[in-house]
């Protein structure tokens, strides 16, 4: 299918991922790794889903630190198309500096902005959502890709859709955003078949995210928009601008308004979060153990579980279930999927003991 006239990919690539430590670090975070051994890292196949749709207009945003690590995964685009934020302020700074930048390059463009470090094998079903939430953003809406729940997650987010938007085949208004919930509420949005998980994509007209930001945050509106006029202005403007994401700037005070619609999006979605999730989307093991590297680096006797052979020597493990071991040249990780969601404490506990090295 042709390229959609007039769209352009915003890909946030922020965020240390901690919870998949020792594997993703700071210097070199899980979206610049090839996790899934696709020969893919995860921001290149975020790249790879859009470029149907935009070709080569995509806008890349993360700290000035991974810049040059983007630049050289993403040799295609120019350097002006690789955002560089001198710190992290969040997402709301980093997708509106981006809009400014579409804004002025392509005024009355709609973008799309897509986290650099999700996994959707079913990219084609991902690519026919987008091209309705394109359509329904032309209109002047908000668009938000509600990914279809499998089980009662207590991780994410989730939307509450309402009644269908007239002249589209499935978008639907959006009744609010709702916080995490605990297992309970999980369980009752499950079964109503009125919430959707909230994935963080966004579809909207450049110009009109940013005229609603100014509505709620005139200041970070014009700052962002100051800093696309001369980004010269960017080390003296960027570290002023509210931190704050999004869906609180933005997401949720439209949908209060009625400004927000959601497309649902049938499609496999994961946001790789630790390693219990890593496990799910890796090739299925010919035996009880999954191994991320070379299988014959790893020894297992009466053990099931995952192991990351990255050290570069024999990993051994005996009679046990559920096991996750990590093992990278300077650390190694021992947990259990159950537990995975757990290894973030580990990095703050380095950095609490003066151990940032290892983060």
């Amino acid at each position: 299918m042709p390229e959609v006239d007039g769209f352009w990919g915003v890909v946030p690539a922020g965020g240390a991922g901690t919870r998949l430590w020792p594997l993703s670090r700071a210097a070199r975070p899980k979206f610049l790794l090839d996790l899934t051994g696709s020969g893919r890292t995860l921001l290149q196949g975020t790249v790879d889903r859009l470029t149907p749709l935009t070709g080569d207009r995509v806008v890349v945003v993360t700290g000035a630190s991974h810049a040059e690590a983007v630049a050289e995964q993403l040799p295609q685009l120019g350097a002006d198309r690789v955002l560089a934020e001198p710190a992290p302020r969040d997402s709301m700074a980093a997708i509106g500096l981006a809009a400014a930048v579409v804004e002025r390059a392509d005024p009355g463009a709609v973008i799309g902005s897509f986290a650099a470090d999700h996994v959707i094998p079913d990219a084609e079903t991902f690519r026919t959502a987008v091209r309705e939430a394109v359509e329904v953003a032309r209109d002047g809406h908000l668009v938000t890709l509600g990914v279809e729940p499998t089980h009662p997650a207590t991780g994410f987010g989730y939307i509450r859709a309402g009644d269908a938007l007239t002249g589209f085949p499935t978008a639907r208004r959006a009744r609010e955003f709702v916080e995490k919930p605990d297992v309970e509420r999980a369980t009752a949005y499950l079964a109503s078949r009125e919430y959707l998980w909230n994935a963080g994509m966004f579809v909207v007209r450049a110009g009109a995210l940013l005229d609603l930001l100014a509505q709620w945050h005139p200041e970070l509106a014009a700052g962002v928009r100051a800093i696309a006029a001369d980004p010269e202005r960017l080390d003296d403007i960027w570290p002023g601008l509210e931190k704050i994401a999004i869906d609180h700037a933005v997401a949720e005070p439209a949908a209060a308004a009625g400004r927000v619609v959601v497309v649902p999006a049938p499609f496999g979605w994961d946001d790789v979060g630790d390693f219990a999730s890593l496990s799910t989307l890796l090739p299925a093991a010919e035996g009880p153990m999954t191994v991320v590297g070379d299988p014959a680096d790893v020894t297992a006797v009466d053990a099931e579980g995952l192991v990351v052979a990255a050290g570069g020597r024999r990993v051994a493990v005996v009679g046990l279930d559920d096991v996750v071991v990590v093992d990278t040249p300077d650390a190694v990780l021992v947990t259990t999927r159950a537990r995975a969601q757990d290894v973030k404490q580990v990095v703050d506990a380095l950095k609490a003991s003066g151990r940032s090295d290892l983060t």
